[in-house]
């Protein structure tokens, strides 16, 4: 039996996402993807679901959800505090919905992307091996009010007490982990030092794509040939704007590539908000 839950609210820029489009890239199609991953398999594992179920991501303003049939949830991602029909309820666990129960949150008190996972995963459009949405790609690139997304329904609960413990990764790691780029080495030793002993903060200029960073390094790099670029990638513009690059990013690019962001760094930095602090160190 199908289920459907219903976007009373549509929160701020609410999508689909699993774990991303992958083997496209040649056709220029991003990988997009959950924003935190770590999160996004957390809110799955609590579930038992396959790794890859489709859950619902937001973006510091929560979505208000009305479900249509029984199920069970996970909220993981942003510190905030959920309610169930008004009743406060726990992130990090498995909860219980019956037809006709409204899930909402109060109090984001930290991190960007919040998700809410579901047993055996949303099923929306399935294109190019993924449900993650993206423009061009899928009918919308996002979800608005009154949208509603279809499930498979749970005959009978088995849920569980535990409480998975999920730290606040992102507060613990202000130090993003990196490799070098293709064209770190181009980097004078000045450049290298400021890029590896000074932090930066994050800007407002962010979003799926990319995330920019406020300080600027002075860049005399000549230009280069359009190359190929990943989540992670931070780029060095003309300008000496440092861009780190997202889930939906490009996947190529004509500006160095000055550093490469390990996958949990990804993660971490997604979290991070305007006017956070973070620096670079090198890895092996």
């Amino acid at each position: 039996m199908k289920g459907t839950v219903e976007l009373l609210s549509s929160g701020m820029y609410t999508t689909i996402q699993d774990g991303g489009r992958f083997g496209y890239s040649k056709y220029g199609v991003p990988k997009s993807g959950a924003m935190d991953l770590r999160s996004f398999f957390l809110a799955n594992a609590i579930l038992n679901n396959d790794e890859n179920s489709a859950v619902i991501e937001w973006t510091v303003v929560p979505p208000v959800l009305k479900f249509l049939g029984d199920t069970i949830v996970s909220i993981t991602g942003v510190i905030c505090d959920p309610y169930l029909n008004d009743v406060r309820c726990k992130m990090n666990s498995q909860i219980k919905i019956v037809n006709g129960d409204v899930l909402k949150f109060k109090n984001v008190r930290n991190g960007v992307y919040g998700y809410v996972g579901i047993f055996s995963g949303f099923l929306s459009e399935f294109i190019l091996g993924s449900r993650s949405q993206y423009n061009q790609i899928t009918k919308f690139s996002r979800l608005f009010r009154n949208d509603m997304i279809t499930y498979n329904s749970v005959s009978r609960f088995s849920t569980s007490n535990s409480l998975i413990s999920n730290t606040v990764f992102w507060e613990e790691l202000d130090s993003l982990h990196v490799y070098k780029g293709p064209e770190f080495d181009m980097l004078s030793d000045m450049q290298k030092d400021v890029l590896l002993h000074h932090d930066f903060t994050i800007s407002d200029i962010r979003n799926r794509m990319a995330i920019s960073l406020e300080e600027s390094l002075e860049n005399d790099l000549s230009s280069m040939l359009s190359s190929p670029v990943l989540p992670g990638t931070v780029q060095l513009t003309p300008s000496g704007r440092l861009i780190v690059l997202m889930r939906d990013c490009q996947t190529t690019g004509g500006y160095p590539r000055i550093l490469q962001l390990t996958k949990e760094s990804i993660n971490v930095i997604a979290q991070k908000r305007t006017g956070d602090q973070i620096g670079f160190t090198i890895v092996d």
